[in-house]
């Protein structure tokens, strides 16, 4: 069968009100509440979005990610009760695309799973199986590559974005990024000596005002471990308080 939602979280109240909400919204969803049945159900049924849990009993929502990512660049919500900057980080860094913590608002989490879907819809690449998950994605509107030419744009004298492969170029050291950091990365870079704010990362980048600012500043802070030789004193990409990101040039 297809569904457009598949939960997977061991309360089994919250999956059932949830599952519930989103179906009166057309949403057709359904869910599992163990690691075991949720691998089952990928290998018998289709889905477009996974919300994942990361606590599941004996296993996690983590183990279950990274299983899933071997086959499928499926886009993966986690929610968790669970506030450290560490769990974010974790969850993104290996491959999760947006992190809600619990107790969360049906509403705000229904439109953050169609926000999503929107934006794989209009970027099938993004939602098929791969064990790659850093698909091309060919959004014009949050792709700054979609209006430079194909190969390597230097940004300063020591940077420059590679828009063949995806990743940067720092002091001619080639750093692989994942799709969401390069679509991040290369905004700030062709913008580079301008202030950009957080609401327009989020409008330009992600296209959802409904992903959190806690997102972007791990995706910011990821970015950094990988281009700056000291992420705690960057060179490249600088945070203004209270307003938003620079890339300054060197």
């Amino acid at each position: 069968m297809s569904y457009k939602c598949l939960i997977v979280d061991d309360e089994e109240m919250i999956c059932q009100s949830t599952c519930e909400y989103f179906n009166i919204f057309d949403l057709p969803t359904t869910y599992v509440t163990s690691y075991e049945s949720a691998l089952d159900f990928l290998e018998q049924n289709s889905v477009s979005i996974l919300i994942l849990d990361i606590n599941l009993g004996s296993h996690s929502g983590f183990e279950l990610c990274k299983r899933i990512r071997e086959k499928t660049n499926i886009p993966i919500l986690f929610i968790s009760a669970r506030t450290s900057d560490d769990d974010i980080l974790t969850a993104l860094n290996i491959g999760g695309d947006d992190y809600i913590t619990k107790p969360y608002s049906l509403n705000i989490l229904l439109a953050k799973v169609k926000a999503i879907l929107k934006r794989c819809e209009a970027n099938p690449a993004q939602a098929v199986n791969t064990t790659d998950s850093t698909s091309t994605n060919t959004n014009h509107k949050a792709d700054p590559a979609a209006a430079q030419p194909k190969g390597i744009h230097p940004i300063c004298n020591s940077f420059a974005l590679d828009y063949n492969y995806r990743q940067a170029l720092v002091e001619g050291e080639p750093v692989r990024l994942k799709d969401m950091e390069f679509k991040l990365l290369s905004y700030l870079a062709e913008h580079k000596n301008q202030v950009i704010t957080k609401d327009e990362l989020l409008d330009e980048v992600w296209e959802s005002r409904f992903i959190s600012e806690g997102t972007l500043s791990v995706h910011i802070r990821r970015l950094r471990q990988k281009i700056e030789k000291n992420p705690d004193e960057p060179e490249y990409l600088k945070t203004i308080w209270g307003v938003g990101y620079v890339f300054e040039e060197k």
